[in-house]
């Protein structure tokens, strides 16, 4: 008798979705009667406004702890603390920003804001130290750990040891890494991206090689191995079709870790499309909720820096015109979000020359070109901030790369790798290169790929408590070395 046919399984699992929900709760009931019990104390009684401060709060508590993956990661004490600080901030700050857009922040005690948000931090780190804790010692009483195997000694093994030994959730224990034969190891090798070669992968202790593939079987025997983790490149594959199979008859679970970072990755994802499992390699951090949000946070900020400068845009605009005879504003093509062409505002802070044919000439120190008001402007950054109307238009970011000319676009982009990733997002008028120093004037090469380095890291791990990082620096890097 034939079984019915059912419909095609989602193949991308979620685990521990009940301790997650749970622990998500227990923070979540525990915020909201912290806050009562201060507001009980200090103001009497529950009444309408603070409720909708209850609800908001609540509300910006889902939204900033999905953002930064407060439940999802299993990472160490300390970073858990510096994630959950982060997210419990975002909340917090969009609760304030609402009440200082509606007006209603007279209508709260800012003694009962604050020790809230102090108190209320510290109530859910001791919650999430206590439930790792008891988790912790469950798993290790309660199920004896598993001895598990990695197949590949490259980055993503040595990466892949170190979360699976650091991992309590998981109660797996390494018995160590089976080396690939030596052709295949030098082909990964030739494949690892510049991009990464600093990065955390460095840090991590060289993979535990027991022995070579040939061998597997055998050391599984010798350690009594129940899982095998297959961490090798995309080119490889084919070793996984020939041992499935041996391993399945031997009751050894198979996992198969991919090796994208053999590869530069752009805001890199798994995810399911209809069941089947997606590896997304490159594409723009800004989709869904996340665009919703970033329009957001641009519109708001850059409505209220614009009500604020608007006398200091007044008097830059007549000290352009007083200066030199010309325009006030200088405008000029830039490719933006996902290449399209728009035009960016500044003041203008050179004489008015007639530029070489299809040649753009980056400024330089003590460049002739540049006026006395301009030299200023340049130097304090203040020329970028007609850059705003671009914010209000949509074209451009408050933070995100830098946009440079289409002709400087089209040279560099011959000369580096990857180039156009950048793109993968709106363009900022300040950025994280912009604040690490790497501004001004890019002769050699080396520089502008550390500036498109640090574009690709933004894109990768954009967030809104990124951007306000950024933001809050962007104020102690106007006057530095690098500005002219």
């Amino acid at each position: 008798m034939a079984l019915p046919k059912r419909p095609l399984r989602s193949i991308l699992k979620r685990r521990g979705s009940i301790s997650t929900a749970v622990q998500a709760l227990l923070d979540l009931v525990a915020v909201m009667g912290l806050a009562f019990l201060l507001i009980r104390q200090q103001i009497g009684g529950l009444t309408a406004e603070y409720s909708v401060l209850l609800l908001l709060l609540g509300i910006g508590m889902v939204f900033a702890y999905d953002q930064f993956g407060v439940y999802r990661s299993n990472s160490s004490m300390a970073r858990k603390a510096l994630t959950l600080f982060k997210a419990w901030s975002l909340a917090y700050g969009l609760l304030l920003v609402v009440g200082f857009v509606t007006k209603q922040t007279e209508a709260y005690s800012r003694l009962l804001l604050g020790q809230l948000y102090v108190s209320g931090y510290v109530l859910q780190l001791a919650l999430q130290f206590i439930s790792r804790a008891v988790q912790t010692r469950i798993m290790q009483h309660a199920v004896p750990a598993e001895n598990v195997l990695i197949v590949g000694t490259g980055k993503l093994a040595k990466y892949l040891q170190h979360k699976v030994s650091g991992n309590p959730w998981l109660n797996q224990k390494v018995v160590g890494c089976l080396e690939l034969s030596p052709n295949d190891q030098g082909r990964s090798r030739e494949t690892g991206a510049h991009l990464y070669e600093a990065s955390d992968f460095a840090m991590l202790h060289e993979p535990n090689i027991i022995g070579p593939l040939d061998e597997m079987l055998a050391v599984i025997d010798r350690h009594d191995v129940r899982t095998v983790y297959f961490a090798i490149p995309l080119g490889e594959s084919y070793l996984i079709e020939d041992m499935y199979f041996v391993l399945l008859d031997r009751h050894v679970a198979v996992h198969w870790v991919p090796d994208i970072f053999s590869v530069l990755l752009v805001n890199h994802s798994v995810r399911e499309i209809a069941g089947l499992p997606v590896i997304t390699l490159s594409e723009t951090p800004l989709t869904g909720t996340r665009l919703l949000f970033k329009a957001v946070e641009d519109f708001v900020l850059a409505s209220l820096i614009l009500l604020m400068i608007s006398p200091l845009l007044l008097i830059i605009a007549a000290a352009v015109k007083l200066d030199s005879p010309g325009p006030i504003f200088f405008r000029q093509a830039r490719k933006g979000w996902s290449g399209k062409i728009f035009h960016i505002w500044k003041f203008r802070s050179m004489f008015v020359h007639q530029p070489e044919a299809g040649v753009v000439q980056q400024a330089k120190r003590n460049d002739p070109r540049v006026t006395r008001v301009g030299a200023f402007l340049r130097r304090t950054s203040l020329d970028e901030l007609p850059q705003v109307f671009n914010v209000l238009k949509g074209e451009m970011s408050l933070v995100g790369p830098r946009p440079h000319a289409v002709q400087h676009d089209e040279e560099y982009s011959r000369r580096i790798d990857a180039y156009f990733a950048r793109h993968n997002i709106k363009p900022g008028i300040t950025g994280l290169a912009q604040v690490r120093g790497l501004r001004g004037e890019t002769i050699e090469i080396e520089r502008m790929q550390q500036r498109i380095e640090a574009d690709i890291e933004y894109i990768n791990n954009w967030s809104l408590w990124l951007d306000l990082t950024i933001l809050v620096r962007t104020l102690g890097a106007l006057v530095g070395k690098n500005a002219y």
